[in-house]
């Protein structure tokens, strides 16, 4: 019977040795993939590093943005004032000259009836002018002529006045 004991101590000891070799494995295993994740997470902190000044910088860019959007929406608010301002003007204007419009037809109105009113004595005007400025022309082209004629009546007596100079 000892031998038995002796036997069973063996085969505790062998099955305590066996425990002790898969518990190194899995602990070298579980030491490997402890590693692995303390990289992992030792990479993941530098890229959170990253992301988080990133993160940083574009918030204050759209800060800065928002503050740029909100100046030129008061400047277009402005603008847009000034526009309606300047739309009102227009609209005046546009009824100024409505009103000169409907002024001037009025006008035309006036004078075509006086014209058709007054026909017959447009019609003698027209001719009296017309004859005038025949008279005009006939007594121009007459006027014409007569200084054509004493200029050359002059130059005859200057071309003979030097003829009789150059004989003497």
């Amino acid at each position: 019977m000892k031998i038995i004991l002796y036997l069973s101590v063996a085969l505790i000891a062998i099955a305590f040795l066996i425990l002790v070799i898969s518990l190194t494995k899995t602990l070298k295993a579980v030491k490997g993939t402890l590693e692995s994740v303390s990289e992992t997470l030792v990479g993941l902190e530098g890229q959170l590093k990253g992301v988080t000044s990133e993160t940083t910088e574009l918030l204050h860019k759209t800060n800065a943005l928002a503050e740029d959007i909100q100046k030129k929406a008061e400047k277009v608010e402005t603008v847009v004032d000034g526009i309606q301002g300047v739309g009102h003007a227009v609209q005046g204007v546009g009824n100024t000259v409505s009103d000169l419009n409907t002024s001037l037809q009025k006008v035309t109105r006036s004078v075509s009836s006086a014209v058709v009113n007054n026909e017959d004595k447009i019609v003698q005007i027209v001719q009296w002018g017309t004859a005038l400025k025949e008279l005009k022309d006939k007594w121009s082209d007459k006027k014409k002529a007569k200084d054509k004629k004493k200029g050359s009546q002059s130059e005859v007596v200057i071309h003979t006045q030097q003829l009789e100079g150059g004989r003497g």
